[in-house]
């Protein structure tokens, strides 16, 4: 139960339905589709749609997904790969030409956007209300607009690479709108209701994919019709790990869930739970198991048909000799991450509806804004995941035609006894493995809630800093400066995270990240 004497949120416990989520309106869409008759797949779908339009600096249908999921009535967790490829005329020498690094804010960073064709696979195979129903409410609010949040507003006004038309449709006078201001993106809403009457084909077919191969091959992309219209989803195999007597399931490569399995089972080498949860003994430890989970994901996670060590990051034997590399008095060299091309700017929502199928589905731009280029006649906002490919020759991550990037963004659940127990996700682009992990261990090793794990504080190690939230007292970080830790306060908050616990009497429990605008919601 929550301590009352310090600050935080209230669990919210339904008996029925829950959505959780980063902004209050997609969680409220959310469950008005669950009231509706819908499932907890037709709720996340449409809640995820309108997240584009409450959060269009976090994610939109210019990007990309992954998903969890269980049928109802099953505890069988199944996967979906939502991600685009880049396209077939991308040239990793040409681009090599051009610098060290894939230009973030450039066409060539443009992977082909995949959560569309996704949302329509999911609809037609898992939900029940159809295409239309879902995106309705999306659809009303691109065209009459919404307030804009309080952290919303805030993350906005720190994007400052938007390009032409882009300018034009996501600032206000050349500038970020302010809390409380309209939003609205009509141009988006009738993209959406061209999906809902033609399904895929309204977006990777026809005009709307003219509209975006014109405005990407006005900026030097390769990009072609025939690389949209290929487009396609995959059900894939997740990927699973044990901590704390739970079952932690990740989506598998090209996402980085693997990493936080591995960093699980690091840290099973070490007694967290006789540590201070929010001491320094335990936030170097787990920032040292980062710097070795995260130097061994950029080594090897890369689209899963180039990439032939998923079994090596998952083996014990692995962790094991990984962990015997940390010092318990001693920060190792700064620099083991590495990761110069990872951001914060994602939305995750999780559903549970009254069948207990749990959705746990993430969706992401990449960058605030992704590439900051928007399509000129429907204002459709570009990821940028193609800057999480390298250029370095021979590596499985490297960039080429029609591959998969190496993405941040990771769904999870959570098993108990070989029931499906809870979805949850923590946003915060690189920080999403380390986050997943300190999450099973707040609530395995200190017996906390879902949403006093959610509030607690926060470390991470970040390149050559470990950044520290305010939660953390001054005490604390002397002692980690005293270890060799470079500790800094982060410009924001760290991650935001969303979780549904579903109880063994039936009854909903749902934590929301107060660092985020949004709530958990049920009936």
């Amino acid at each position: 139960m929550r301590d009352f004497h310090r600050p935080g949120r209230s669990a919210v416990h339904v008996a029925n339905g829950m959505c959780a989520t980063s902004h209050p309106l997609a969680a409220k869409v959310a469950v008005q589709m669950l009231e509706a008759g819908g499932n907890a797949m037709d709720a996340a779908l449409a809640g995820a749609v309108l997240l584009g339009i409450c959060e269009p600096h976090m994610t939109g249908i210019g990007g990309d997904c992954f998903v969890l999921f269980n049928p109802p009535g099953e505890d069988r967790v199944l996967a979906l790969n939502g991600s685009g490829r880049a396209p077939a005329g991308i040239d990793a020498d040409a681009l090599r030409a051009k610098g060290g690094v894939i230009a973030p804010y450039s066409a060539d960073a443009v992977s082909v956007p995949g959560a569309v064709d996704a949302f329509c696979r999911l609809s037609r195979d898992w939900g029940t209300l159809g295409l239309k129903a879902v995106l309705a409410p999306a659809i009303h609010y691109a065209e009459t607009g919404v307030p804009v949040a309080e952290r919303a507003a805030s993350d906005w006004a720190q994007a400052d690479h938007l390009s032409g038309v882009a300018r034009d449709l996501f600032l206000m006078g050349g500038q970020a709108p302010r809390p409380g201001q309209m939003f609205s993106a009509p141009g988006q809403a009738e993209v959406l209701r061209r999906i809902a009457m033609q399904g895929r084909a309204g977006f990777y077919e026809g005009e709307v994919a003219e509209d975006m191969v014109t405005a990407l091959r006005a900026r030097g992309g390769t990009h072609t019709l025939e690389d949209f219209a290929a487009t396609a989803c995959d059900y894939t195999e997740p990927v699973s790990g044990g901590y704390g007597g739970l079952e932690l399931f990740e989506h598998p490569p090209n996402g980085q869930g693997a990493t936080a399995i591995l960093l699980l089972n690091i840290l099973k080498h070490f007694d967290i739970a006789a540590m201070d949860p929010w001491g320094a003994q335990r936030a170097h430890i787990e920032a040292e198991a980062t710097k070795l989970a995260y130097d061994t994901r950029n080594r090897f996670m890369a689209d899963p048909d180039h990439m032939a060590r998923l079994d090596y990051m998952l083996s014990p034997d692995t962790a094991a000799n990984l962990a015997a590399l940390i010092h318990p008095a001693r920060a190792m060299p700064a620099g083991l991450p590495g990761a110069e091309a990872v951001h914060k700017d994602t939305v995750y929502i999780t559903v549970v509806d009254k069948d207990r199928m749990a959705v746990s589905l993430i969706y992401s731009l990449f960058h605030a804004f992704g590439s900051g280029i928007a399509s000129d006649k429907f204002g459709i906002m570009f990821q940028n995941r193609g800057a999480g490919f390298t250029l370095e020759q021979g590596h499985p991550n490297e960039v080429g035609p029609g591959k998969r990037p190496m993405h941040t963004i990771i769904p999870a659940m959570l098993k108990k006894d070989g029931k499906v127990m809870m979805p949850f996700g923590v946003m915060g682009g690189q920080y999403q493995s380390t986050g997943h992990a300190r999450f099973v261990s707040n609530m395995t090793d200190f017996g906390l809630s879902p949403q006093a794990a959610i509030d607690a504080p926060r470390c991470f190690a970040d390149g050559d800093v470990l950044n520290v939230e305010d939660g953390y007292g001054d005490a604390v970080k002397a002692a980690l400066v005293d270890l060799g830790h470079k500790v800094q306060r982060p410009d924001t908050a760290i991650g935001g995270a969303q979780a549904i616990l579903i109880h063994d009497d039936g009854v909903l429990e749902g934590g929301s990240d107060p660092r985020k605008d949004g709530c958990a919601l049920g009936y």
